[in-house]
């Protein structure tokens, strides 16, 4: 099977050389990705809604791949604040009630653009 590349259209992707995920056989990686409503291309300010714009992007870059959120099997987040770890795992464990993938929680000195409170990365693996 051949290596695919998605793409979101966000001009981080072209300037930086990456692609939102990269699909090789049965498994999708995701990049890091941020809060960034990549339509508006507008960040908003809410660690919470930065959260449920990074799980739309990875879903839709998933489902362009041909996998869905119930395929994801490890999950990576990245905070630039510890106090907003419950807000954020809450939407987390909404998201992911069922599916329960592997996942880190790291509170970092910061991200590419002070805005951004948090990155998110999964991997997600084709059920045959």
């Amino acid at each position: 099977m051949t290596r695919r590349l998605i793409s979101t259209g966000s001009p981080f992707e072209k300037t930086a050389g990456f692609s939102r995920a990269v699909i090789d056989g049965d498994f999708a990686f995701v990049a890091g990705t941020t809060g960034y409503d990549y339509t508006t291309m507008i960040m908003p300010d809410d660690v919470t809604l930065q959260t449920r714009n990074i799980f739309k992007t990875i879903e839709a870059a998933l489902r362009e791949g041909g996998f869905a959120m119930a395929d994801v099997v490890r999950a990576n987040y990245y905070i630039t604040d510890a106090g907003n770890a419950d807000a954020v795992l809450a939407i987390c464990g909404d998201v992911f009630a069922e599916i329960r993938p592997a996942s880190t929680l790291l509170v970092v000195a910061g991200l590419q653009k002070t805005e951004m409170k948090i990155e998110i990365d999964v991997t997600a693996k084709r059920r045959t």
